[in-house]
């Protein structure tokens, strides 16, 4: 790569004036760099990336903006490197300036890409149709608007499982372990596993716990008695209504998530400082 230009896609949908301000001494920063090409950048619309070809991604925001840019690079995925401009973000390593600081490594090649699992879901409405998603953290099953407990039926390759009680139940990814999954009390899974994590929200019975299993397997979810309001959501992004009748089908996608580390950074450094892994406090005796 250093004898070549180093090819770039930009993206920086987020109209916050953080991202945007980041945005624009970006590009700035990018301008003085020898034999760097910023291929396509988007600042305001959603960029159509199939068919472009890049080196990174380059991704400022958070979390939730990695997953949008995931979803639209679709069956083309290419590596995405994360400036983090959110809060409690486990995918964004760096800051702008560790960005700037580190960007000679970047451009002399010096970063590895790590895959990680992503996931189709497909809805099979009881009408036929047939509804497919791209995905990187999690499916999740919620009550939403019914306000009422479900009862959420699992099967694992054609295997009835068990049927929760539970205000929803949520179908993880190892890099959606730190998200929903998380809040929801679910395990940490490390990112490079191949499974997915099966984790009950709000369950009403104290022997339903998260139960992890292989990513080769299909995971397949049905609410028999669905009242209105029942929703599937996906990466926190995309929402849609479940009814009675409908089938949820979990498995792994084709694609994989391409990360790229620069080096320096750690899974468990970033869980150390964005779950304040310092320990407990001291008290002085008074």
């Amino acid at each position: 790569m250093p004898n070549d230009s180093l090819r770039l896609i930009v993206l920086a949908r987020d109209q916050s004036p953080r991202v945007q301000d980041a945005w624009r001494e970006l590009s700035e920063f990018l301008k003085t760099q020898e034999r760097t090409e910023v291929v396509a950048a988007a600042v305001t619309e959603d960029l159509k990336l199939h068919g472009l070809d890049a080196d990174l991604v380059v991704v400022l925001g958070g979390d939730g903006a990695i997953l949008r840019a995931c979803r639209q690079l679709g069956t083309g995925q290419l590596p995405i490197l994360g400036i983090n401009l959110g809060r409690l973000g486990f995918l964004a390593d760096l800051s702008p300036d560790e960005f700037r600081q580190k960007f000679p490594q970047i451009r002399a090649g010096e970063f590895r890409v790590v895959e990680h699992l992503m996931f189709e879901c497909q809805i099979h409405h009881a009408d036929g149709t047939v509804d497919a998603h791209l995905g990187l953290n999690e499916t999740a099953i919620q009550a939403a608007g019914s306000l009422q407990m479900l009862e959420i039926q699992l099967e694992i390759n054609d295997e009835l499982v068990t049927t929760y009680s539970c205000d929803g139940l949520l179908v993880s990814t190892p890099v959606g372990s730190t998200a929903h999954n998380l809040s929801a009390g679910g395990p940490i899974l490390r990112q490079g596993l191949q499974a997915f994590v099966i984790t009950p929200i709000c369950p009403h019975t104290l022997t339903n716990r998260p139960l992890v299993d292989d990513a080769n397997h299909v995971y397949r979810m049905s609410v028999p008695n669905a009242p209105d309001g029942v929703a599937i959501v996906i990466d926190g992004q995309i929402k849609l209504p479940l009814r009675q009748g409908d089938v949820v089908e979990v498995r792994r996608a084709e694609v994989s998530f391409k990360l790229a580390k620069v080096p320096g950074t750690s899974y468990y450094k970033v869980l150390h400082r964005k779950l304040g892994w310092g320990g407990q406090p001291k008290y002085r005796q008074l």
